[in-house]
């Protein structure tokens, strides 16, 4: 399987989803432990959530599953939140800090792992976004997360709803940051933050440079919005998705309007 899927579309938006795929080779399922295998830190249906929003929107989907090697994760293995709970590029453990190998990964297969998909995932996210910043002056990366709601490893107390990171203001022009905060805080039923305990991976704190074109913001989805349940088998509830799927076509729809007027700026 490759291990990146693409859709390449006409329009300025650009898709990040490192965290929708299950895919693992025989190699390294076969050293997960049984809780590993259960593969819970899925950003489940995510792609489903999104999908026919907006009319030419792009897209970058990792296949393969973040117990491989985690594509929101710097590299060179430097953690995003220091001082706070987190999962590394490889995980040792899952969302809550148990055990998830049997036999734990070597430094030499994290380098594989490197090479083999997270590499390919970056080298297809930058060409396009490079691609969509050529065609319209301008490319903003949406990058696109869930998590379940309550993860006493990580966060205290139940995650809002809908979760807006931009490394603190810095990833992104700041009127594209207020039009996805404001649509989030005023979105009927669901609460929001901005830079609160998810500030945006190192996915968006990598490609975020708005003097060169390209602005990037994440959003973090408490699962609890749009799963039957936040436990296996993790079914997708369509009622509840429709509820929120409104507000994020308002979210991406504010930002081609946004996006034409950046790019004719430049």
């Amino acid at each position: 399987m490759k291990p990146v899927k693409i859709i390449h579309g006409t329009g300025p938006i650009v898709l990040g989803m490192p965290h929708v795929g299950t895919f693992l080779p025989d190699e390294i399922h076969e050293h997960l432990n049984a809780n590993g295998r259960k593969l819970a830190d899925t950003d489940w249906h995510i792609e489903r959530l999104f999908d026919g929003l907006l009319k030419g929107v792009s897209s970058v989907q990792a296949t393969f599953h973040r117990y491989a090697i985690d594509a929101n994760r710097d590299p060179m293995g430097e953690s995003l939140y220091p001082g706070q709970n987190t999962t590394s590029l490889v995980p040792l453990s899952d969302f809550d800090g148990v055990d998830i190998w049997e036999t734990m990964p070597t430094s030499d297969g994290i380098e594989q792992r490197l090479r083999l998909f997270h590499a390919p995932y970056h080298a297809a996210l930058k060409s396009e976004l490079g691609r969509v910043r050529d065609l319209h002056g301008i490319a903003i990366l949406f990058d696109c997360h869930s998590i379940r709601s309550q993860i006493p490893f990580l966060f205290e107390g139940i995650l809002p709803d809908l979760n807006i990171g931009t490394n603190n203001g810095t990833t992104c022009a700041p009127c594209i940051e207020r039009v996805i905060f404001d649509t989030a805080k005023n979105a009927d039923g669901f609460s929001a933050v901005l830079n609160d305990r998810f500030k945006g991976g190192w996915t968006t704190r990598h490609y975020g440079q708005p003097t060169k074109g390209i602005h990037a913001i994440q959003l973090e989805i408490a699962q609890s919005t749009y799963l039957c349940a936040e436990a296996a088998p993790w079914d997708y509830d369509p009622v509840k998705a429709d509820k929120l799927r409104a507000h994020l076509k308002s979210m991406l729809t504010s930002l081609v309007d946004l996006a034409t007027t950046l790019g004719d700026s430049k």
